[in-house]
């Protein structure tokens, strides 16, 4: 099939001529809408993919009365799944594609859902609209989602791809959410096959990392990088393309010269440094690599791991991040370098519950094991770029960006608590319970309580969510719109339910508030759900041994093999990209969260 293909370009072109998106890492597809009905999703390789992904099909077929007055259409985008909104998971959509059987297929498509993100329109009513102008057709798309009534959100299966006039503005959203890179399309342009234009430009957000060149296979011209793991071997990936003609002959005669050969191989020992500029690692290797530049400067024993994971996560260059070895969590083995990484790769998940919201921290500035204290007003010395709310004595900390949120996790605030409030609101957005048991040992407590709330919030048409504490308890979470509850009503709510779930066993669960008289129960604790009162924020971490984080879950997860000691910094990165984030619809629930049985109830 004949599509209109991106050129490579490393800067991004000026000027009222051009519009940008936002470029997904996924399959390209074209969607075929027949006159008939019929839905055929097609590669750029000219493979059907259409069984491949029934949701997108089924999703489609819903709309199918409101759009046949303009079939045939064509519809260009990309297939993904979606990270966040500015992040595709290429890994999970390779995945997706290798899977043959209908029942994987259908259990993958529930799991994980694909979205087609379109940013272009081809033909419709069967008129190709190819040689329209590209802001012509970007209009023509948007009337189509508009007049079919089907939503243009990017977490449906279909969705449509915003234009944005700043370029500046759209490259700092994805630089935060670890987006592939930008697409710059100029706004007169037709549909031209292939590369034969220098109207579409893509513009990679690649990650620069640093490795160790150990091997040259001669045969097929790549070099195998790898970096040092406590002076052992890590085998990153294989790299070929970049190095000019001179620098290349050098490096290759290099090994070619002085390497000991294995079959088609010369290796060398660990010497040779490099920079490599690359989108990803996956299955084991580099995705895209380049090499920026041959980099004599460095040293084998600075190409490590975790230096390759401080690269990979891509941390801002106007902070300076120092004493990145040192040991936070003594026990896990974890560093300040690890925690950075983490808060980095996090970021897009946990930021949106930070926002407009005063911060109170608690920093320990070396480790879990030493002193720690609070920290809720603006220090001093903080940055620029770092909000403040209220007077200059007492300023309140606000962390509504990339660079506040790692400014502090430098400066060694290893909590972050908020209120369930917005700054300038006296009104909750959310209510929380929290379900606190005497140890870790009591879990399953957490567990049935937090069960039982979600048992009575289905029968009251609420819809929740759930996350670990981070330490040894539950919270679960209904967030509702702004000002349609003030905390008194919400106080009566909440302690209607905590006595209804005290009542139910009484003999390990408890609303005593003195810890010395509760006799080793439950703690269900609906009083810290008020007025700037603060609860930990999701995806914070926490002064555990083990670094433990306030997980989000799916509710289905809630079982009694559950344990909060299974979500550590170690793991929670890998597997919100592997399931998916249970908060995704967090906010866009509570702007719709019908409480009408609620304020029945409380009145």
């Amino acid at each position: 099939m004949d599509i209109m293909k991106p050129i490579p370009r490393d800067d991004v072109p000026l000027g009222e001529d051009w519009l940008y998106e936002v470029k997904y890492d996924g399959f390209r597809c074209v969607l075929h809408w027949n006159k008939n009905g019929e839905i055929n999703l097609i590669s750029k390789n000219n493979k059907d993919l259409t069984k491949q992904f029934p949701e997108i099909v089924s999703y489609c077929m819903e709309y199918v009365k409101n759009v046949k007055n303009v079939l045939p259409i064509k519809l260009d985008g990309e297939l993904v799944i979606l990270n966040n909104s500015y992040q595709a998971n290429f890994s999970q959509i390779q995945r997706r594609g290798r899977l043959k059987s209908k029942h994987s297929i259908q259990n993958a498509s529930k799991e994980r859902p694909a979205t087609l993100l379109v940013f272009d329109i081809l033909e419709i009513k069967g008129t190709d609209l190819t040689r329209k102008d590209f802001t012509y057709r970007k209009k023509s798309l948007s009337n189509f989602f508009d007049t079919s009534y089907i939503s243009r959100g990017l977490w449906n299966p279909l969705g449509m791809v915003e234009a944005f006039q700043n370029p500046n503005e759209l490259w700092r959203i994805i630089f935060e959410h670890k987006g592939e890179g930008m697409v710059a399309k100029r706004k007169k342009s037709s549909y031209i096959k292939g590369k034969g234009h220098q109207d579409w430009f893509k513009i990679k957000n690649w990650r620069l990392i640093h490795g160790i060149l150990t091997s040259y296979d001669n045969e097929n011209g790549y070099f195998d990088v790898q970096v040092l793991d406590d002076n052992k071997r890590y085998a990153v990936g294989k790299c070929k393309h970049g190095l000019n003609t001179e620098d290349m002959n050098t490096v290759k005669n290099l090994f070619i010269n002085n390497g000991e050969k294995h079959a088609t191989k010369y290796h060398l020992p660990p010497a040779v440094c490099a920079e490599i500029h690359t989108l990803d690692i996956y299955e084991g290797e580099l995705r895209e690599p380049e090499f920026k530049r041959i980099a004599p400067e460095l040293k084998p024993e600075d190409c490590t791991l975790e230096m390759l994971q401080q690269d990979l996560a891509m941390l801002p260059k106007k902070i300076d991040f120092a004493n990145t070895d040192k040991l936070y969590w003594p026990d896990a083995g974890l560093t300040k370098g690890n925690f950075l990484a983490y808060i980095r790769e996090i970021s897009p998940y946990m930021l949106p519950f930070l926002k407009n919201r005063p911060l109170t921290t608690i920093r320990c500035p070396d480790g879990v094991d030493e002193e720690s204290f609070f920290q809720k007003h603006l220090p001093p010395y903080a940055p620029d770029f770092i909000e403040g709310y209220g007077t200059d004595e007492e300023k309140l900390i606000l962390c509504d960006s990339l660079e506040s949120l790692l400014w502090f996790a430098n400066h060694g605030a290893l909590e972050f608590h908020v209120p369930f409030q917005d700054i300038s609101s006296n009104y909750p957005k959310e209510i929380v319970f929290d379900l606190d048991p005497p140890d870790r040992g009591k879990f399953s407590w957490a567990v049935q309580a937090g069960l039982f709330i979600k048992k009575i919030l289905d029968d009251l048409q609420l819809i929740s969510f759930v996350k670990t504490s981070g330490n040894k308890g539950l919270q679960v979470h209904i967030p509702i719109p702004e000002g349609s509850m003030s905390y008194e009503e919400t106080g009566v709510f909440t302690q209607a339910i905590a006595y209804t779930l005290e009542s139910q066993q009484r003999d390990i669960f408890t609303t005593e508030r003195m810890k010395d008289k509760r006799n080793g129960r439950l703690y269900i604790d609906y009083v810290q759900h008020g007025r700037d009162k603060t609860l930990i924020a999701p995806y914070s971490t926490r002064r555990t041994p083990e670094g433990t984080v306030a997980t989000p879950l799916f509710w289905e997860e809630v079982t009694m093999e559950l344990r909060p000691e299974m979500f550590t910094i170690k793991n929670v990165v890998d597997r919100v990209q592997r399931l998916g984030c249970p908060f995704r619809d967090y906010f866009a629930v509570g702007k719709n969260q019908q409480l009408n049985q609620v304020l029945s109830l409380i009145q």
